[in-house]
């Protein structure tokens, strides 16, 4: 029949329920922790009641563990699709740290269930970090340590540890949206304001084009070229829903050849 809707097999509408509670538990997590959040306000967010979110996950403490692995696995296949990129080393760092901006503000639900197993860690509580560092972001980083060593062997990038490489793009974001609520009051600025954090993100990578890179013009070639690539996104609680960084276009990625100094 012309314009019905397409027919769903029941695993895509299973895989769908499931989805929609873990986006709705990432919410509630994200904004009251696993012990503030309530079961009942997470089935009614995602359209299901308590007998069919508990079908799905066994206890709220297995939907919190199903929450952290989404959110795990969103930020290793965003970051990994930018490790292969098309892409010279120096451009795909700068496209790690642009990301890294953007994720923290436009999906507080990632941000906020970090620092919540930070703070569980340092309260001598059961936690999700080991698992997630071996996991997820240790061969993340790894990854990147291939990419910053490659730039330097390569003549692209300054020699410098790959570590204070990441703590420089990566550690300047954490700082700025950690110290928003004081840089605030102390320069009268208003940091969390969209016009502020496009002018915040344009100067990092700007930064950085002309600090990490042995050929200054080349830096600001790739900066500028990286952030015409990637507009800013709008801001989405959980990631659940769409790609956390902007999609990356190969084709615009593609860079003159290196100078070597």
């Amino acid at each position: 029949m012309i314009g019905a809707p397409p027919y769903r097999t029941q695993t895509e509408r299973a895989d769908q329920t499931r989805a929609r509670i873990l986006d709705a538990a990432i919410r509630q997590f994200s904004d009251n922790g696993l012990a503030g959040a309530r079961t009942e306000r997470i089935a009614e967010a995602a359209g299901v009641n308590k007998a069919l979110l508990y079908y799905y996950f066994s206890s709220k403490e297995a939907l919190y563990s199903a929450a952290i692995e989404a959110v795990a696995e969103g930020v290793q296949a965003t970051t990994v699709a930018v490790l292969d990129a098309d892409a010279s080393a120096g451009e795909r760092f700068l496209i790690i740290v642009l990301s890294n901006f953007d994720r923290i503000y436009s999906n507080p639900g990632f941000a906020n269930l970090m620092q919540q197993e930070m703070m569980r860690l340092h309260r001598g509580e059961e936690n999700a970090l080991a698992l997630l560092a071996e996991k997820h972001f240790g061969p993340l980083w790894l990854r990147v340590r291939e990419v910053v060593e490659k730039g330097i062997l390569e003549g692209e990038l300054i020699p410098a540890d790959w570590m204070q490489m990441l703590y420089a793009g990566l550690g300047a974001n954490v700082f700025y949206f950690l110290f928003a609520p004081l840089i605030g009051p102390a320069l009268g600025l208003q940091p969390m304001e969209r016009s502020m954090l496009e002018f915040r993100r344009k100067a990092a990578i700007e930064y950085l084009g002309q600090t990490i890179f042995l050929d200054r013009e080349h830096g600001a070639q790739v900066a500028a070229r990286v952030l015409a690539a990637a507009p800013m996104p709008i801001a989405n609680p959980t990631g659940i829903k769409r790609i956390e960084t902007p999609e990356i276009h190969t084709s615009e990625f593609k860079t003159k050849e290196v100078r070597h100094k």
